[in-house]
């Protein structure tokens, strides 16, 4: 089952790397093609030249419209596995039997900005996994937060369009540190819950590898005997959550504008392959009121404590994709593609979602046979009267396209519930029509309290310091004012520190959500650490010791731990290592840690800020130096926390700070 996604998909590739004549798109095979059809070798090119014709207007088309929101993602295949039987829940088959493997393509990405804009900036991450199931495509499209801004998808157009670059000059790109941005959230207080997560470090993930995903809606799972249950969906990373540092996400911004993309891709090059386990939360139907928040809120999440993350199964991403434009870009997610045994809730963001996916894709590729491209096609056969449109690539055979006819046999025909035919869940529904809110979606400060008094003091930190530094930005006191309110009715501790940062009014009631309530799952302190697949700078001062080097390399690799070796000049050391990077193409941002061999007097400047920024970013550093006085002037403190000299310390202790990660002690 694994591979049937894989061969599907060899069946429209052409291998470029194989010896072939060249031909245009008709299959006649060209002698020329540096050369236009010229009328003399200096007179001008002929309109019969049908080769340069169709050449050129090949690249004229090349681009399609870039997603509204999403634009930048990177993705690759790969399998997911089940751990046991979800059959008291649901009868979709991929989450029943656990001796299949389903195949799968996920697609992670920012949100505000376009495909050019960088990986590291402050943002949401989209996180969407397409199930290629034998009961049809499963779309998980979600987030790497739980909750979201608003509530009701009529207000999306206007969340994007406050997001996005400014229109009277298009700015910010890929940020959120902007008036219209800002305004909308000191007038929509429904907000406040995502700012929140908005402005944690979980908007600059360490890694794509290294970060949740969730489906941020409340869904149905329907088992076979009819009864349902709501149902959030969980990604959980094995290498566990982690982010960057806003300085240093910064740093990697200015660097390595690929930084994440570039981490997935080699990572899945080099078999350290990303993995996740698939969670669910799951409320019976009869408990839907039990709890201080409604459950279809989605600027609400269901707290673990109190609804545990069921571990399922696992996905793991262990194939980049062959070409980035005709996978990663032409891939259509909508969470409407479901298959039996999952349905939908009355959230009122999922309901209109459930429109404007398949809407959007109209625009973006062209019509609606979108999901005829190779990689959107499921790998069960499919049927219908759908037929013509925009790109059609399926030649219908037979005389009808309509049901029901009576000269095929009323062929294709519906396929009955018991045979796998989709039902939808017969709901009672008895209500008014009406325009507005349901009075158990007014509490908008309650989670927003929780997640803050959730998180460690340095993460709060943090939170206080992206705050600061996003309405610092803005230019409307207006709007500064507004986002101190807001943040008046959650914690009145930050509202006085981002007024007092920002120049704002601190209003003069304090509205705080008198609340002490926490949930441990919320804060990345409170994560798995491991070494396993981050990255070491090894920095050169001087010439090392080969044997020593030698020693320390194969150390590092055997803790499955990649290094670079860094230095002013790409050089061999030996018969085995070269310095693969410079100051000029690395930086400290880049990696998880560094080791420095200084063998010199002195330490040279770019070395010294390289090893200064990383201190600065919390980040383990192992010291090889000849000259023990050669930091005494430095910003490096060699006795404190996640800072090891290895005239001392043993490698292996180096290599369990790696797997710590930061040392926040340094900061408080």
């Amino acid at each position: 089952m694994e591979n049937k996604k894989a061969e599907q998909l060899k069946k429209f590739t052409i291998d470029n790397e194989e010896q072939a004549g060249l031909t245009t798109n008709q299959g006649l095979r060209m002698a020329e093609d540096e050369f236009s059809l010229k009328a003399g070798l200096r007179g001008p090119t002929l309109m019969e030249d049908f080769h340069f014709r169709e050449k050129m207007t090949h690249f004229d088309h090349e681009r399609i419209p870039e997603r509204v929101v999403h634009a930048r993602g990177v993705g690759a295949h790969g399998i997911f596995q089940l751990y046991e039987s979800l059959s008291e829940y649901t009868k979709a088959d991929f989450l029943n039997d656990t001796s299949k493997t389903t195949p799968v393509f996920a697609r992670i990405s920012t949100v505000q900005g376009s495909r050019g804009s960088s990986d590291t900036v402050r943002d949401v991450r989209g996180f969407a996994t397409k199930f290629y199931t034998d009961e049809g495509n499963f779309d998980l499209v979600g987030n790497n937060m739980p909750v979201f801004f608003i509530q009701d998808a009529i207000k999306f157009p206007d969340l994007v369009h406050a997001l996005k670059p400014e229109p009277h000059n298009e700015i910010p790109q890929g940020a959120s540190a902007h008036d219209t941005f800002w305004d909308f959230i000191g007038q929509n207080p429904e907000s406040a819950h995502m700012i929140l997560w908005l402005m944690s470090d979980r908007a600059i993930p360490r890694s794509l590898r290294m970060m949740e995903g969730f489906g941020v809606h409340t869904f149905r799972l329907i088992n076979a005997d009819g009864k349902a249950h709501f149902v959030k969906f969980h990604w959980k990373p094995l290498l566990g959550i982690h982010s960057q540092v806003w300085d240093e996400a910064q740093r990697a911004a200015g660097k390595n504008p690929d930084f994440h993309r570039q981490d997935l891709y080699e990572a899945i090059e080099k078999g350290d392959f990303p993995e996740w386990e698939l969670g669910i939360q799951v409320i019976a139907e009869e408990d839907e009121f039990s709890f201080d928040f409604d459950i279809l809120d989605p600027t609400k999440l269901w707290p673990e404590e109190e609804i545990p993350v069921k571990i399922v199964g696992k996905m793991t991403l262990n194939r980049n994709v062959n070409n980035f434009f005709a996978e990663r870009e032409q891939v259509a997610f909508h969470p409407g593609h479901v298959v039996p045994g999952i349905d939908f809730s009355n959230d009122p963001l999922l309901q209109g979602r459930l429109f404007s996916y398949t809407d959007t894709q109209l625009s973006r590729l062209g019509g609606p046979n979108f999901h005829q491209i190779p990689i959107n096609q499921p790998v069960c056969p499919f049927h219908n009267n759908q037929r013509d449109g925009m790109h059609q690539m399926t030649i219908h055979h037979g005389q009808t396209s309509y049901h029901r006819n009576g000269l095929n046999a009323n062929q294709p025909e519906p396929v009955p519930v018991e045979l796998g035919g989709y039902d939808h869940y017969q709901e009672k529904i008895d209500g008014r029509k009406i325009r507005g809110r349901s009075d158990s979606f007014l509490d908008f400060y309650s989670q927003a309290k929780l997640f803050y008094n959730s998180l460690a003091p340095f993460e709060q930190k943090h939170l206080i310091a992206a705050c600061s530094f996003e309405l610092g930005k803005c230019k409307s006191d207006l709007v500064k004012n507004n986002a101190v309110a807001l943040f008046n009715h959650i914690d009145r501790q930050l509202a006085q520190e981002v007024a007092d940062n920002i120049g704002a009014e601190l209003p003069e009631e304090n509205l705080e959500v008198k609340s002490d309530k926490k949930s441990p799952a919320l804060s990345m302190a409170n994560t798995v650490s491991k070494s396993d697949t981050k990255s070491v700078a090894i920095v050169l001062n001087g010439e090392p010791d080969d044997e020593k080097l030698t020693e320390w390399v194969k150390t590092l690799a055997q803790y499955n731990i990649n290094y670079s070796i860094v230095a002013k000049k790409i050089s061999p050391i030996n018969a085995v290592l070269k310095v693969t990077d410079t100051f000029d193409t690395a930086e400290s941002s880049l990696f998880d840690a560094a080791l420095l061999i200084s063998t010199e007097p002195e330490i040279e400047t770019p070395v010294l800020e390289f090893i200064e920024t990383t201190f600065k970013h919390f980040k383990p550093l192992a010291l090889a130096i000849s000259n023990s006085q050669a930091l005494e002037c430095s910003r490096v403190h060699v006795n404190t926390a996640g800072v090891y000299d290895l005239s001392q310390a043993d490698i292996h202790q180096f290599v369990e700070g790696i797997g710590q990660g930061r040392f926040w002690e340094r900061q408080l």
